[in-house]
Order: C-alpha cells, then sequence, then structure tokens
C-alpha cells in the first residue's frame, strides 16, 4: 500500500504521461509529489540525478521520462532515441535503488513486442522475435530498462515493476507533425484540413493495419493501481483490449473534427507493425478495466487540442 504522506518523484511529469500521473495521484490525496523541470535537472546527467536523489531520498519513483516519437522521428534518428532513453533510464534506476527507494515504476512500451508477436500480446511475447524496423532503436532501450528492473530485483530485492501501456493519447499530447503519433497526428491533419476547407486528407500507409489506444488517464488510474496491488518484477500490460483499423481511426477523427472531406492513402508511406493489440488478462484479474471509450477520449483530446495547442 502506499502511504499518502511518502513522498513520490515522479519524472518526466511535463509528459502527457507524467502530467495524468500527477493530475491522478494528486485526485487520491497524494500530497508530497516531488517533479523537477527539465530546466532544473536533465535526467541524462548521472551525477545531477544522484544529487536530486541523495538530497531527497524519495521513497516510491514513477519512470515516465523518455525521448518519444512516431514512426518517422524513431526512423531519423535511432542514435538518440537509444542513448537518451538508455542514460535517463539508467541513471534514475541506479539512484532510485542506490537511495533507498522501496518501489519503482518503470514505464515500457508496447513497442517492446516482436513485429510478429502473437495476437493478443502475452507479456511472454517479449524477445521471442526481431523487433519491427522503425521503432528498435526505442524499443531496445525500454527492453533494456525492463531488464535493469528486473536485474536489481533479482541481485538486490528491489521492488521495481515494469508496466508495458498500449498506444496512448489524450491531455498533453504531441502534435508536432514530424515527431507524434498517429492519434494525434491525424487530429490535427484533420483539423487543418477543415479550417483550410481542404476537399482531402492524406494519410500515411494503407489503412488496413489494427492499433490500440488508451487514453493517458486509464493509463494512469492503472498505475496507480499497480503501484498500490502489483509487486512483481514480470512486465505488465494494460491496454484498452479492442484494437481499430486505422482506416476507422481516421474516419472516426474526422468524424469528430466535423471533417467531411475524403480520405486518401499514400501506400507508399510505412504501415509498421500490421497489428498490435495487448492481452491484458493479468491487468484485469486485479480488477481494472478502461473507462474512457475511444470516441469519447477523442472529443476530450480535441477539446483540448483547441484550447491549448490549436492558436
Amino acid at each position: 500500500m502506499l502511504d499518502k504522506s511518502e513522498k513520490i518523484f515522479v519524472a518526466g511529469h511535463r509528459g502527457m504521461v507524467g502530467n495524468a500521473l500527477v493530475r491522478r495521484l494528486e485526485s487520491q490525496g497524494f500530497s508530497n509529489l516531488l517533479v523537477r523541470a527539465r530546466s532544473k535537472l536533465d535526467l541524462r546527467d548521472e551525477s545531477a540525478v544522484a544529487k536530486v536523489f541523495a538530497d531527497e531520498k524519495p521513497a516510491v519513483v514513477v519512470l515516465a521520462a523518455a525521448k518519444v516519437g512516431g514512426i518517422k522521428a524513431n526512423n531519423d534518428y535511432p542514435v538518440e532515441f537509444l542513448l537518451e532513453n538508455l542514460r535517463i533510464q539508467n541513471n534514475v534506476i541506479r539512484s532510485a535503488y542506490e537511495n533507498g527507494a522501496r518501489k519503482l515504476l518503470f514505464l515500457g512500451s508496447s513497442c517492446i513486442y516482436p513485429k510478429l508477436a502473437p495476437q493478443p500480446i502475452p507479456e511472454t511475447a517479449l524477445l521471442s522475435g526481431p523487433l519491427e524496423p522503425t521503432n528498435e532503436a526505442y524499443a531496445i532501450a525500454k527492453i533494456a530498462g525492463i531488464k535493469l528492473c528486473q536485474a536489481y530485483a533479482r541481485e538486490h530485492g528491489a521492488n521495481f515493476i515494469s508496466v508495458m501501456p498500449t498506444n496512448l493519447y489524450g491531455p498533453n499530447d504531441n502534435f508536432d507533425l514530424e515527431t507524434s503519433h498517429v492519434l494525434a497526428a491525424l487530429l490535427r491533419k484533420a483539423h487543418e484540413a477543415k479550417t483550410q476547407n481542404d476537399s482531402e486528407l492524406i494519410v500515411w500507409g494503407s489503412g488496413k493495419t489494427r492499433r490500440e489506444f488508451l487514453h493517458v488517464d486509464d493509463l494512469a488510474s492503472a498505475c496507480a493501481l499497480l503501484l498500490e496491488q502489483y509487486d512483481s518484477p514480470e512486465i505488465i500490460n494494460v491496454g484498452f483490449g479492442e484494437d481499430i483499423s486505422i482506416r476507422e481511426l481516421a474516419e472516426l477523427i474526422c468524424d469528430v473534427v466535423a471533417f467531411d472531406g475524403e480520405l486518401t492513402w499514400d501506400k507508399n508511406k510505412p504501415d509498421g507493425t500490421p497489428r498490435k493489440l495487448l492481452d491484458v488478462t493479468k491487468l484485469r484479474a486485479l480488477g481494472w478495466k478502461p473507462s474512457i471509450p475511444l470516441r469519447e477520449g477523442i472529443a476530450r483530446t480535441y477539446e483540448w487540442f483547441l484550447a491549448n495547442y490549436a492558436r
């Protein structure tokens, strides 16, 4: 169990996931949250991270900080995705252990699984086949983080857990078309097509690939539960439990945004993994299920986009 007064360090509190976690924990009455802006603490800097942990001694650590991006960014900058994520993870996980943190939650990603994993993907699929080449660098960094947490558990008995979320969306998402993920990119493209009175919206790939999407507030509720109830070094998936084709997603987004032009598919662009649906049997057994349907979540995200990004 978590004590409401325990010091909880949320690394990456300004990102989509970290921000949702801070909101969730505050709403549950956790009053001693430790956060540091990037300007005050560069998590890639080993000595700076070690000093903050030595000074603050957080009891619980949530590692939600990472260099993230969509297919294009992952494909274009593999060195940065590998090096920066390894540095962040190694520094935070090591300092958490060395300064007596009693629990750490490491946020991985569903891209750790093989490109052609069985569907829905069980946790046991990890390292059972080749990765999707377009985001291999990011996936390998995340796998290294999982293995480091498991190594601390095995060698030192550390209660370091690793959580694998599916594709996320929601407030504070990244809507930059060069680096964003598919849902945020489509939402922005549909909004711009509507405001410019365009007759068509060009979408990457064939539209046939299938993806699962989880609102980030649902992930935050799952993480809060796992911090309280889950103490195994074995990885655990967090997903919605259903998937949708990219074509269906694009149509749904156009409907929410009220863009009534045509969808045009650029089949010269990559599709990525054919299907990616997580097996959430382990998490459901703990009594958790998502509460935000996809259409409602997209509508909420569009409201946030209009208020915060579309200026």
